[in-house]
């Protein structure tokens, strides 16, 4: 920086003065590297080593034990390169003949759906029932630039233009009611972790930023490894400086009074104790084996935001693609693997966003331009259950620049994620939103006691029958038979479904059961039935003891199929 500390004369005074007041704290944490970028500092403001106050310790008796991991697809993830929709294979491969992935290297998960086979990692966790992929993520009027398209995803404010919009996240938002006096009486462990500086708004409150945020994996690897995060004995950056000594003074006390770093080192020791696999050399995977290492040590941090970045495939795609999707999917599944070793895997659930997703039509240089509408992937043993949800967007009909137009608003799943998993209150939800009602999307857990509105599930086994008719709504009749054999649940006594069914012929009649995820849970009636009534009992009938909560039945009569949901209470 220096190495002359020069004397100061009378007539320098002045502009000594004022050399002391520019240089004011803020310049100090700059040049330090606590604020702006590479912040570490919690909505850059010293964090002191104080005791949590009742409301918080309160707040934090009734925390969930849950975790969520974001993990940010920085550029704007190609969806048909991720999630390939066999149906509609013929159009896929038509509007990217040069960068298209062949059957041969499609991995079927479904009938309807595949990934491409160098994501085989995840067929594992796929059979082990800890993937879902939710079709068709966006928002109406998507954004199409990275930066607008980021903070739009953070903040969850659609008029969002330029430099306009919301100032805060939704975790942000979040963290702002659950820690109503968070300045004052910081809680013990960090609210959340963010690596890399994308997308920092998403934990953005309005008197701070709630995400202890380091700018790369070196700087968190450093701070968990060794306590600290700022050299104290480095010549080259004080030297012999006039702000050496006021520099020195203050990283120490950033490195005192920050004890956040003190926290994570101890949570990091104890879990690098139980680590039980060896990770890729790569930045996401590192990423990961961090986190992995802080969450088997009990850190305590309940949100962890990490980025891979590389997304933005205008050329040369297919092998850019190929490699980002082997390492997260190798990542991932080494990462549940690790936390499963300690009977974690079923606490912490992961799921991806990325600012948009890239057209149908590939371009000129063997690649994709921004598009709209992507799946989200779900990971994690929570999830009880793989599946395909929603309903993926149609290729056959875009819009005149070639998108796929959206059939999910992500705003439903961040509010099933935060009502659901991380059990906050409806209420509180939708002002974390702000204000927008949320239709909540069965992903397989259920904090809240609330029904799900039907959706369309794509079977988690290819080679059982999925949900009626190919993967349609399963509760949708069957027109050609539906007017004529009728069928209808009721209940005689509470908790004790049964079906109502009218013959008007003799026929052979069978009726499967499926959970909501359109997994088979065995026979409820087979056999040749008369013409009349019939009420059958689902309860007895059923070989296995059934849980609380939605089902769907489905009939076959003479090759044709109907179904609909009922309620086990």
């Amino acid at each position: 920086m220096c190495n002359t500390r020069p004397k100061i004369h009378h007539k320098d005074k002045d502009a000594h003065d004022l050399e002391h007041k520019i240089w004011n704290r803020r310049s100090f944490l700059q040049a330090m590297g606590i604020a702006g970028s590479g912040s570490i500092m919690l909505g850059s403001n010293m964090v002191t080593a104080s005791s949590p106050s009742p409301l918080t310790n309160a707040i934090a008796a009734a925390e969930t034990d849950k975790i969520l991991i974001l993990i940010r697809l920085a550029g704007g993830n190609d969806g048909l390169s991720t999630v390939i929709p066999i149906e509609q294979y013929d159009a896929y491969a038509n509007a990217r003949p040069n960068i298209y992935i062949p059957e041969s290297k499609v991995l079927k998960l479904t009938n309807e759906f595949g990934v491409p086979s160098y994501m085989q990692s995840l067929e594992a966790m796929w059979g082990e029932g800890q993937f879902k992929a939710v079709h068709g993520v966006g928002y109406e009027n998507q954004s199409l630039s990275h930066f607008t398209g980021s903070d739009i995803f953070a903040n969850t404010d659609l008029t969002t233009t330029g430099f306009t919009g919301e100032d805060t996240g939704w975790m942000g938002r979040h963290f702002e009611s659950l820690y109503e006096d968070y300045l004052i009486n910081p809680p013990e462990s960090p609210a959340a972790i963010q690596i890399g500086q994308y997308g920092s708004l998403v934990f953005q409150g309005e008197e701070t930023n709630y995400a202890f945020v380091t700018s790369n994996i070196d700087q968190l690897e450093r701070i968990a490894e060794t306590g600290e995060n700022f050299a104290l004995n480095d010549p080259m950056l004080f030297g012999d400086c006039m702000y050496g000594d006021q520099l020195r003074f203050l990283r120490g006390v950033a490195n005192t009074t920050y004890e956040y770093s003190g926290k994570i080192h101890e949570a990091y020791e104890r879990g690098q104790a139980l680590k039980c696999v060896e990770y890729q050399d790569n930045s996401f995977a590192r990423q990961l084996a961090l986190l992995a290492s802080l969450i088997k040590g009990n850190l305590g941090t309940k949100v962890y935001m990490i980025s891979m970045g590389g997304f933005d495939t205008h050329g040369n795609q297919p092998l850019a693609h190929e490699r980002l999707m082997t390492n997260l999917s190798v990542a991932i599944n080494d990462f549940y693997k690790d936390l499963a070793c300690t009977e974690q895997d079923d606490k912490v659930l992961s799921m991806t966003f990325s600012e948009f997703g890239r057209r149908i039509f590939e371009n000129g240089s063997n690649g994709t331009d921004h598009g709209k509408a992507a799946p989200t992937l779900f990971f994690g043993s929570g999830l009880n259950g793989s599946a395909f949800v929603g309903d993926h967007p149609s290729l056959e009909d875009p819009n005149q620049r070639g998108n796929l137009e959206y059939t999910m608003d992500f705003r439903d799943l961040y509010g099933t994620v935060l009502a659901e998993w991380l059990c906050v209150p409806r209420a509180l939800v939708e002002q974390h939103l702000l204000g927008r009602p949320y239709v909540p999307v069965n992903l397989g857990f259920n904090c809240s006691g609330e029904d799900f509105p039907d959706i369309v599930y794509s079977d988690g086994n290819p080679d059982l029958p999925g949900p009626p008719d190919g993967g349609t709504d399963p509760t949708d009749p069957n027109p050609e038979l539906e007017n004529v054999i009728v069928h209808k649940p009721y209940y005689p006594t509470e908790g004790n479904p049964s079906i109502h069914l009218e013959m008007p012929f003799t026929a052979h009649v069978d009726i499967q059961l499926y959970n909501i995820l359109g997994q088979n849970l065995g026979t409820v009636y087979n056999a040749m039935t008369t013409e009349g009534s019939q009420e059958i009992n689902i309860r007895e009938r059923m070989p296995v003891n059934l849980a609380t909560g939605k089902y769907i039945y489905r009939i076959s009569v003479q090759n044709q199929k109907m179904s609909k949901s009922v309620m086990v209470a």
